[in-house]
């Protein structure tokens, strides 16, 4: 029986682990699409284009790649809880399969903003394309709005599963 808990009290702090870098993870990918979409966004709209696209530039090359380390966490913890937690897929319940879809999504999301309108709205700045960038820089606002979507209803979805 001694081993047995061991065992088990390990499991627990490592979910307990898994479960905060995870958490923490999420916070800042979906609170900085908030802050950026609902906060920024609207005071920066005062700004002449060229000012706005590079105050635009210049929040997502920092953004960007640090969401990237919160994607990287945010799929091996949340993989490593599925199989560590659940024993896989197939005892999961129902909540962490849409938890799993809708993150899926969000992750899909963000690599097309970083590969395609991303990309573009740089080389439209670089160029001093001003029209061109604004456009960029909406479809990046429509997949970031997309995304905080997703991500409050993965957020309800962690909250509320369990009473499911």
């Amino acid at each position: 029986m001694t081993g047995k808990y061991l065992r088990d009290g390990a499991r627990s702090i490592m979910t307990i682990i898994l479960l905060t870098i995870h958490i923490l993870a999420a916070l800042f990918w979906v609170g900085g699409m908030v802050f950026a979409h609902q906060i920024l966004r609207p005071a920066a709209l005062a700004l002449d284009p060229p000012l706005r696209l590079a105050l635009w530039r210049d929040v997502f090359s920092r953004f960007l790649p640090a969401v990237g380390f919160a994607v990287a966490a945010l799929l091996v913890t949340g993989f490593a809880m599925i199989f560590t937690t659940f024993g896989g897929f197939a005892a999961a319940p129902v909540s962490v399969h849409v938890m799993t879809t809708t993150g899926l999504v969000m992750m899909m999301l963000y690599l097309h903003l970083v590969f395609a309108p991303w990309k573009r709205l740089k080389s439209a700045i670089g160029n001093a394309d001003w029209k061109a960038g604004a456009g960029h820089l909406n479809q990046m606002r429509q997949i970031v709005g997309i995304n905080i979507v997703l991500g409050i209803v993965t957020i309800v979805v962690a909250s509320t599963g369990r009473y499911w």
